[in-house]
């Protein structure tokens, strides 16, 4: 690097947002995570003795993934590269392989390669790494957000140590708040800047455990400042620079599924507060009101059936109110649904039927007995279709004690009316 490139990277530092500067390069700034990272932890060990092997690093964005392989790339003695699974593809992994196989080669230097967002890698760019993987040729260190188990082949998965990265704590996040208000090299402390306790709550309420929208919402109250003779940021103005709190959500995500999977098991244990606070969050976070509408009519049929005969026509109402009168006011009629749903009696009779009828009819094809046919034409009738039938209105109570299956599938009970009558 020359005097100009020196230049050149000091001032990008220097004009880069507040989260990049303050990104630390040390574990002692490095607040939270503390159970895959803290003192004595295998991950630390390892790292700290420069002795790595392939991992992923699975968490929600701003738990702090990119910042550990910046730490990492700190302390190894291998050659590391990154590199975004957003805009390189396969000849980018091999033109990364075939130096690194030169490096250790001709120099016995090891390569670490970070892949930020690996999941956003198909499957074909992610066999590319397999062989480099297995043989040694490098230490890959894939971040993601997404659930590994789905987004990473199962190769190398295997092949791979995952550590999962939880949202940043409140009182991690004080920590870093703090130390960036105080930091006069990185941070605010040349700046002056004051924060209320009030106001530094609010905005630990804003991250929601990211650590970058805190920062970023930091950066944004103390832009509003500059203005301003008195460099206190209280709560009221805070609320007014934010607005609205960016929630942890991603609606493509695994989040989005974590969430409408606690909605519909609130609604199961008949907790409606629970299940209105779900909803709370997904319409907070923008979730479609038609994707909620659709797993509450499911859950009508699935959860509560026959127990309850109205619970479908509620839910049916609430999808068709969702089309017709939309939101804000639609989350009216979710709401009321949704404590509908939830204080009604649950049976599961009706699914748990279909579940063994389903099993039955996979055994296969057979035909259907010749007296529940019907003879539309003479021919039909000379092939015995129909015949024997016995038409129910003429016996007692509408019960003629008939077989209705197969002869190969026998007689069978799979709905109990009894288990829809708890409550």
């Amino acid at each position: 690097m020359d005097l100009f490139d020196k230049n050149l990277e000091d001032e990008l530092k220097k004009e880069a947002p507040l989260a990049d500067r303050m990104r630390p390069s040390v574990f002692e700034h490095f607040y939270g995570q503390d159970e895959i990272i803290g003192p004595k932890s295998p991950l630390r060990e390892a790292i700290e003795a420069d002795n790595l092997s392939s991992l992923i690093l699975w968490g929600p964005p701003g738990s702090g993934k990119t910042t550990l392989a910046r730490i990492i790339a700190e302390k190894t003695k291998a050659y590391f590269v990154k590199f975004s699974a957003t805009n390189s593809g396969v000849k980018d992994v091999r033109e990364v392989v075939q130096k690194a196989r030169e490096r250790l080669k001709f120099h016995k230097k090891r390569t670490i390669l970070f892949v930020d967002e690996i999941h956003r890698f198909n499957k074909r760019q992610q066999d590319t790494f397999l062989p480099y993987v297995e043989d040694g040729t490098i230490i890959l260190i894939g971040a993601t957000t997404e659930n590994p188990s789905f987004e990473i082949i199962s190769p190398l998965l295997s092949r791979s140590a995952v550590y999962v990265l939880r949202p940043i704590s409140r009182e991690a996040m004080k920590k870093i708040l703090t130390r960036t208000i105080m930091d006069k090299e990185n941070g605010l402390g040349s700046f002056d800047v004051k924060i209320t306790k009030n106001a530094l709550e609010k905005l630990i309420n804003f991250a929601d455990g990211d650590a970058r929208a805190g920062l970023n919402g930091l950066e944004i109250a103390v832009n509003f400042l500059r203005t301003k003779k008195e460099k206190i940021i209280n709560e009221k103005e805070l609320s007014e620079i934010l607005k609205k709190q960016a929630f942890r959500y991603d609606k493509k995500g695994e989040e989005h599924y974590n969430v409408i999977s606690a909605f519909i098991k609130s609604m199961r244990d008949s907790a409606p507060d629970a299940a209105l606070y779900w909803l709370a969050r997904m319409i907070e976070s923008g979730e479609n009101p038609r994707f909620i509408v659709r797993r509450m009519v499911v859950f009508a049929s699935e959860d509560i059936g026959n127990a309850d005969i109205n619970a479908l026509s509620v839910a049916v109402s609430a999808a068709r109110a969702v089309e017709f009168v939309g939101l804000p006011e639609a989350q009216i009629n979710l709401a009321q649904a949704t404590t509908y749903l939830a204080c009604a009696p649950k049976s599961n009779a009706s699914y748990s039927a279909l579940l063994e009828a389903k099993k039955d009819a996979q055994k296969g094809s057979f035909g259907v007995p010749l007296h529940l046919r019907n003879a539309v034409t003479n021919l039909m009738k000379d092939l015995d279709y129909g015949k024997g039938y016995k038409y129910a209105h003429d016996f007692p109570d509408a019960k003629t004690h008939q077989t209705h299956f197969p002869e190969q599938i026998g007689e069978k009970k799979y709905y109990d009316p009894e288990k829809d009558k708890k409550t």
